[in-house]
């Protein structure tokens, strides 16, 4: 078991352990007096960065950084938990639930699930619980997703039917755009519910549908982390999808058929390119070239064509930073001292930018030679301390059996 691996499991027992100081005298069970264990990954995209919301291709694994929720069904209407993490508790009740779109609180993640379930007409149960996780928040490793699919295990009824996961992440993903308030695309959900260990998935987000696609052994993921906390908000990440959806609308007043840019070829896009205003521009040249980076990403993975990998990721990173502009001098920082490690093979930004972390494929044996170079040259050129996790990808979401 690796360091992640190990962490892991310490935010289980901490969630689990937490709950059991609370499962005291006097509390209210009306329900089943059985303490269950959910989890659920966070994902580190490989490539494809800003492609979900305009219907293309991704490439995430989920990995073993995690949500966990030690909890108790109850048959009142609500939901009451605490924060191991942030030590406090918060809670909310199933009457009146409805969309605000200006999450306050990470409680707020849990309601829109409940509410999301409930709207698609799934059966939802209350319960009261204690959660933890490793996952660094506000790294860009969907932190949210991962408490939001987590809590879709917790609020499910038993012997009910559970939709299919690339299901189950259309519904979460409802309940953040439409409760909380950002317009995310699908790959996080997805990728948390849909994991599978030892692989990243191709997820088309147009279709809602993937293919596992096996990473090579003789590779690991790195993941950097800046300790820069992403600063892109809900009001400039929205700005970016209006971007890309004022091209697709200008580019298909020309171009019959096309309803997003997922239909715009590079050819399309020059002979259309007068009609888009520059930056406009700019964030569909990245789209479109992005989606066949995804495609040629997969090709390299499943042929071990360890150079074009490190192609492909540097020039996903450069068009992230020049064409998007979602870099941040952190991001790119990490990203210099990663591709000058012997034993690195391809480095890039991940996440939606300006601040988060980077994600690096690695020869094995490798791995220790990475993290010693980012501890010993990254705080001196930032001023911040960075976090170095090797992780593996994981199965997605799902129900855990408790440790006795």
């Amino acid at each position: 078991m690796n360091d992640t691996s190990m962490h892991s499991r310490s935010a289980a027992n901490r969630a689990a352990a937490l709950f059991a100081r609370l499962d005291g005298p006097g509390r209210p069970a009306g329900g089943s007096r059985q303490t269950l264990l959910v989890r659920a990954p966070g994902r580190v995209n490989l490539i494809g960065e800003h492609t979900d919301y305009n219907q293309g291709l991704v490439l995430p694994a989920a990995i073993d950084l995690e949500f966990w929720i030690a909890f108790q069904p109850w048959d009142r209407p609500e939901v009451e938990m605490i924060s191991a993490d942030f030590d406090e508790s918060k809670s909310f009740s199933f009457e009146g639930l409805a969309p605000h779109g200006d999450a306050r609180t990470w409680i707020d993640y849990v309601a829109a699930t409940a509410w999301a379930m409930r709207d698609a007409g799934l059966p939802i149960r209350g319960f009261r619980g204690a959660m933890s996780s490793n996952i660094p928040i506000g790294s860009g490793l969907s932190s949210s997703a991962a408490l939001e699919m987590a809590s879709s295990w917790a609020l499910a009824v038993p012997g009910e039917p559970r939709p299919d996961p690339g299901a189950m992440a259309a519904i979460a993903q409802r309940g953040e755009n439409l409760y909380v308030g950002v317009n995310c695309g699908i790959m996080d959900q997805f990728a948390s519910a849909a994991g599978q260990a030892g692989h990243a998935l191709l997820i088309d987000c147009r279709t809602n549908t993937f293919q596992a696609t096996p990473m090579p052994a003789q590779l690991s993921m790195v993941v950097c982390d800046t300790g820069s906390p992403r600063r892109l908000g809900a009001s400039a990440y929205n700005t970016r999808r209006s971007e890309c959806e004022l091209g697709a609308k200008l580019i298909g007043e020309r171009e019959p058929g096309v309803k997003s840019l997922r239909d715009v070829d590079e050819a399309m896009l020059a002979r259309n390119r007068d009609r888009l205003p520059e930056v406009v521009a700019r964030r569909c040249d990245h789209v479109v070239k992005e989606d066949q980076r995804v495609v040629a990403t997969v090709d390299a993975l499943r042929d071990g064509d360890l150079e074009a990998l490190g192609r492909l990721f540097a020039e996903s990173h450069a068009s992230l930073r020049d064409l998007y502009e979602v870099s941040s001098p952190e991001l790119d920082a990490m990203v210099e001292i990663a591709v000058a490690v012997p034993g690195v093979v391809a480095s890039r930004m991940t996440g939606a930018g300006f601040g988060g972390c980077t994600v690096s494929l690695v020869e094995r044996g490798a791995e220790e030679g990475l993290r010693e170079a980012v501890l010993a040259q990254y705080e001196k050129r930032t001023g911040l301390q960075p976090r170095v996790y090797i992780v593996n990808a994981v199965d997605g979401a799902g129900e855990v059996e408790l440790d006795a």
